[in-house]
């Protein structure tokens, strides 16, 4: 069975968010011939220019109907009324399934799509978005969301993680597997990591909490509480807690969980240690506490994700 995807792009639109996944299809299909075929599609047929002035060759929408849409994501999605047309067609376009990129979400949240349901968008637009659309359950913190047949992903990079998983939804986990492997990515990142990893690295939004992220991540196997933090950060722990929130869009804890993970994941898929000493050195004091937040955070146990790391590697 044919699957048509339609690739739905539009003036400004991010490169990625629509060729990092159109090329997980295309590579499934040349492992699968007949599993996929690509359209791209945008308001108005023609050359449509990206946010980087590359230009990509679309056909005019149309009903399907389609197995899968993919919206991409840029900043037109800033004025509703610059792509009503658009919003328009996806509120009655036939498709099995109906999927976002990064700020695509928004587009579906304002053709009513998302209503009541959870998604997830890039973290830089989250506040916008909650205020905007009040009725979706925005979960910032995962990569993909699927709730029904509506698929939404974070940003840009995100968008491959996304395909990997219809792949694997249509084809399977080991035609999955290999297309992750002819794209050099993980397989199945699982859609409840966080996509505030790098931000948290990167010590917030301005880079003011940096020093104190790489210190944290240097003493993870010690107790730091919102009061160490606080004091090294020279700040009261009520103005420190409020001020982190507000530069990372995840508290001190959050945070502090997310870096240990990240730790103990590497320590987990890359080496040979007991988890009880990755959970130790990471902070967790015991595998149990461990394992309770990797099913959190990536759906997983250790064991199943250095199950996966060794068969990758093989």
């Amino acid at each position: 069975m044919t699957r048509t995807v339609a690739v739905v792009i539009h003036p400004g639109f991010q490169m990625l968010d629509a060729t990092g996944p159109a090329t997980a299809f295309e590579i499934a299909e040349r492992f699968c011939p007949g599993s996929y075929r690509l359209r791209w599609l945008a308001p108005e047929a023609g050359e449509v220019v990206s946010s980087s002035q590359a230009r990509v060759m679309a056909e005019s929408l149309d009903d399907g109907p389609f197995d899968t849409v993919l919206v991409s994501g840029g900043e037109i999605v800033r004025s509703p009324s610059a792509v009503r047309e658009l919003i328009g067609w996806l509120a009655q376009v036939r498709a099995r399934r109906i999927t976002s990129v990064c700020s695509g979400a928004f587009l579906l949240a304002e053709a009513g799509l998302l209503d009541g349901r959870r998604a997830t968008t890039h973290w830089g637009g989250c506040d916008w978005f909650r205020r905007r659309y009040p009725r979706v359950r925005l979960d910032a913190e995962c990569i993909f969301v699927r709730d029904g047949n509506i698929w939404t992903s974070a940003g840009i990079s995100a968008g491959i993680d996304l395909a990997l998983a219809l792949i694997e939804d249509d084809l399977g986990e080991e035609l999955a597997r290999r297309t992750a492997q002819q794209l050099v990515v993980h397989h199945r990142r699982p859609g409840g990591q966080s996509q505030f990893s790098a931000l948290v690295a990167l010590g917030g939004r301005s880079g003011r909490f940096a020093e104190l992220i790489q210190w944290m991540r240097a003493h993870l196997s010690e107790p730091l509480t919102v009061e160490c933090l606080a004091e090294r950060a020279a700040m009261s722990p009520r103005h420190f807690a409020r001020s982190f929130m507000a530069e990372t869009g995840v508290t001190p804890a959050k945070a502090l969980e997310r870096l240990r993970l990240e730790v103990a994941r590497n320590a987990v898929e890359t080496g040979y240690a007991s988890f009880e000493r990755i959970a130790e050195e990471a902070g967790f004091k015991d595998p149990g506490r461990m394992r309770r937040a990797f099913l959190r955070a990536f759906e997983l146990p250790p064991q199943a994700l250095r199950r996966s790391a060794r068969h990758q590697r093989r």
